[in-house]
């Protein structure tokens, strides 16, 4: 042959790639509001710098001398790597033209090797979901690629980020990856996640459900927390996905990333002290300080729907990456519960796996009391928010703004898990518990004794204030490092990050820890 003939064969074959199920397929799913893998690329990775990776691949079984016309090239996933502002990250999606995105053995062997480059490479992995499971023709040969791809996730997991958009139907054993992975985005109305659908629900439990309402964006992102994403369309996703890669680093060996925002450190919080109210018991929007404390404002909430009385996300100060954990007064008064603290624990460990400075912003009265919270396991999952701030070695930054009562006080980035610099505003109260409650315990007979118990109780509540309820016990102990004007918190904060830049800690020898799961 020519090498006219074997560039026109070369060229004919790519076509076919490129053209996933065929035309008519793609026609159906831009009819479901949907674009096609290649287009999800496209708009993902900046202009021209996408580079595929095995676009001819077939199973050999099936290839047939010079192709037969059955056969689709590159099956049901485009795989390969590009840049997202000009930062390697590598990509696969999935062909819902193709089998309905089902994975087969060739699919399978492509986003494992997709995932073997990234780890060479140490870049995040972006998979980009829309498959309706395995491909039931190839029976245990699509499970055993689905066990090949979870074996990379486990490997891959706090080595390279790994972020997945489920962007269709994700059902049986294809939630499992994603489940591995660091973060979840989905699209409302047209993503689904469950591992058994509603027919099977009905014919197994008797209950009814719809395939949105069992698994659909919201209801992954605000009850169940599998979703840390709810977004309303694809374009919306796949420029949050943008935004969130430019907060973290391409792996674990690499520092936060830097951009120069323009916002200096030395700002003051002029009207903090109107935004926080001085009454520990009045609710306020712990959001309205972090986008005065950060960087232009500019913080991209994680997990936004889920457990709100803990807010946590990325932002910048001094143009460096950080992670926010606030307590939220807002929701059950900013209390620490089951899921707020499975919510914490894990984003903190995301920030320590991947270098990204922990700044702790608490306002917490302690753990949710309650018949259903025990036997939820919240003396578990509890501990969870204390494992993971007592293993993270990054820099830890804490201000406590208001309160910091009991077992919560602890958990919440305290100098005793191990924080670095931890600041207290001046009315804060920092105790085992408020003056209200403890009354009850260390002035109960001299209320029972007292002429007037009311005014007993009053008088015994004011001493207990004046006597613990202020930072400057713990300050007397160096568990808080200095007592600040609320209206300087960002420069002492910004101040403190720069200080630790370098900072070096190592945990003891060993294999990993056991984590209270």
């Amino acid at each position: 042959m020519s090498h006219e003939a074997d560039l026109e064969r070369m060229n004919a074959l790519r076509e076919r790639a490129r053209l996933g199920g065929g035309q008519a397929r793609i026609d159906a799913q831009h009819e479901r509001g949907k674009m096609t893998a290649r287009e999800r690329i496209a708009a993902l990775v900046d202009p021209g710098t996408f580079q595929e990776v095995d676009a001819l691949a077939v199973r050999e079984v099936d290839l047939v001398e010079g192709g037969s016309a059955d056969i689709v090239y590159g099956d049901a996933v485009v795989t390969g790597w590009g840049k997202v502002d000009g930062r390697l990250i590598f990509v696969f999606a999935q062909d819902f033209t193709v089998n309905g995105g089902s994975l087969g053995e060739v699919m399978g062997d492509k986003i494992a090797k997709a995932m073997d480059l990234a780890l060479k490479a140490g870049a995040p992995v972006i998979g980009l979901n829309d498959s309706g499971g395995a491909r039931i023709q190839e029976g245990v040969v699509s499970l055993a690629k689905y066990g090949d791809i979870f074996l990379r996730n486990v490997r891959a997991s706090g080595v390279i980020p790994q972020i997945s958009v489920i962007m269709g139907p994700c059902a049986g054993g294809a939630v499992y990856s994603p489940a591995i992975t660091d973060f979840i985005f989905m699209v409302q109305g047209t993503s689904q996640m469950f591992i058994t659908g509603p027919d099977v629900i009905q014919s197994v439990t008797g209950e009814t459900t719809t395939f949105e309402e069992l698994g659909g964006a919201m209801s992954h992102a605000a009850k169940s927390g599998v979703s840390h994403f709810a977004v309303d369309s694809e374009d919306s996703a796949i420029e949050e996905v943008r935004r969130l890669v430019s907060f973290i680093p391409g792996n674990n060996l690499e520092g936060a990333p830097y951009q120069d925002t323009g916002d200096p450190i030395t700002r003051s919080l002029d009207d903090i002290l109107s935004v926080v109210p001085a009454d520990d018991t009045q609710p306020y929007d712990v959001r309205d300080v972090i986008e005065r404390l950060v960087d232009n404002g500019d913080f991209m909430e994680v997990h936004e729907h889920f457990a709100q009385n803990i807010v946590v996300g990325f932002a910048r100060i001094g143009g460096h990456s950080i992670g926010i954990v606030a307590n939220q007064p807002m929701y059950l008064g900013g209390v620490l519960d089951i899921d707020s603290s499975r919510k914490g624990a894990r984003f903190v460990r995301f920030c320590d796996a991947f270098n990204i400075p922990i700044v702790t912003l608490v306002d917490v009265p302690g753990y949710l009391p309650g018949v259903s919270q025990e036997y939820g396991g919240i003396i578990v999952h509890g501990a969870k928010l204390v494992y993971a701030f007592a293993e993270a070695t990054v820099p830890k930054v804490t201000v406590v703004m208001r309160k910091g009562f009991g077992g919560a006080y602890d958990a919440m980035g305290s100098k005793h898990l191990g924080a670095d610099m931890n600041f207290a505003w001046p009315g804060v109260a920092i105790a085992v518990m408020g003056g209200g409650q403890a009354v009850n315990i260390i002035g109960r007979r001299e209320i029972q004794a007292a002429d007037d118990p009311e005014a007993k109780r009053a008088e015994i509540i004011a001493d207990y204030k004046e006597r613990y309820e202020h930072p400057y016990i713990a300050a007397a102990r160096g568990y808080v490092d200095d007592v600040i004007d609320p209206r300087e918190t960002r420069t002492r904060v910004a101040m403190a990050l720069e200080m630790l830049q370098n900072k070096a800690e190592t945990l003891p020898p060993k294999k990993h820890g056991n984590i209270p799961l």
